[in-house]
């Protein structure tokens, strides 16, 4: 048995109500319930919350929301490994023993079913603890720059001014929008980034962090062009 499990808590403090603010014309946790719906790789799809409202329209979208997320795992310090870690305790007490789970971000409406679907291949052939989306940092970081006070720059690596951004490494971040896992690795709560971990790497143009309004008008913009170039990039 598969499982998604999409964490969305509703104390969202940069954004208020992110994970249901309408993104688009749809509540933001839409586009990854629908994803994970057409994805056909799960055999129940749950949203973990707290917030009643966000429940109703995670349900109304076709996820299901079997308990509420207890209020100590849904303060702005909770880490996303003991959330899914409490969905898949709730399920085994339950009865249910899922094989593989993957934590879906609600913010991510870029997320494309055919990612979820190769990742979940690609954590079986790879036998990894973790598969996870990633994708590539638009500028050498080991050129990476900050600042010591109003007026004055410093390097994080002064070593690497001098050398070519094509002779650096390509480095790679969290693309934020989902990680598949086996049971056991969510349960014995192991690191994501780690060399059991198999990166799914995805387009930049497919990839946008969404913590501010200055991100959020970002996103739009991006969405709205992509979706122009591809008319079967949406989730619909």
């Amino acid at each position: 048995m598969n499982i998604a499990i999409i964490p969305a808590r509703g104390g969202s403090k940069r954004i208020p109500r992110k994970n249901i603010k309408i993104f688009s014309e749809k509540p933001m946790i839409a586009w990854s319930i629908q994803a994970a719906i057409k994805s056909d790789c799960f055999d129940r799809i749950i949203v973990s919350t707290e917030d009643t409202e966000i429940a109703a329209i995670a349900k109304a979208y076709g996820a299901e929301v079997p308990f509420m997320r207890p209020k100590e795992l849904a303060d702005d310090h909770t880490a996303t490994i003991p959330v899914i870690n409490h969905a898949i305790t709730w399920q085994k007490h339950a009865g249910v023993s899922p094989e593989f789970v993957c934590c879906i971000y609600a913010t991510a409406p870029f997320i494309q079913a055919e990612d979820i679907k190769f990742a979940l291949n690609r954590l079986k052939e790879t036998k990894s603890d973790y598969a996870l989306s990633v994708t590539s940092y638009p500028f050498p970081i080991q050129r990476a720059i900050y600042l010591k006070s109003k007026s004055s720059i410093a390097m994080f690596n002064p070593s690497e001014f001098n050398t070519r951004s094509q002779d650096l490494e390509e480095c790679y971040h969290d693309a934020g929008q989902f990680y598949w896992g086996i049971t056991d690795a969510w349960l014995e709560e192991r690191p994501v980034f780690s060399e059991n971990s198999t990166a799914i790497v995805l387009p930049r143009y497919r990839v946008q962090d969404i913590d501010t309004p200055e991100d959020w008008m970002v996103a739009e913009q991006l969405f709205k062009l992509v979706n122009l170039q591809n008319e079967d990039f949406s989730v619909r």
